[in-house]
């Protein structure tokens, strides 16, 4: 099942989030095929503000789980993230 974990940066927190990137790229990269696709909200200057991530997970507690161990998370770079069952309808990858 998808979940989306949509995530809600610190008011301050653009340092935090560049030097926390890297880990955070890398913790990605490991979950494999339960990395359904991520990536930042932005501001009207590019800045991000956030993140969307979705993943694939057996229930919210898990995708739950998965959220909790992103570096941002456990940096304090977010702060609020909600995660919602989600259903890819339109142009789902083959």
């Amino acid at each position: 099942m998808l979940y989306a974990l949509i995530c809600e940066d610190k008011p301050d927190g653009l340092e935090l989030r560049k030097s926390t990137r890297e880990t955070h790229l890398a913790y990605l990269k490991s979950l494999g095929p339960a990395l359904a696709f991520a990536g930042p909200f932005l501001d009207a200057a590019e800045k991000p503000t956030g993140s969307l991530v979705v993943v694939d997970a057996e229930s919210s507690e898990a995708a739950k789980a998965i959220g909790d161990a992103d570096p941002y998370a456990k940096a304090g770079l977010f702060t609020s993230v909600t995660v919602r069952r989600w259903n890819w309808t339109v142009n789902p990858p083959a």
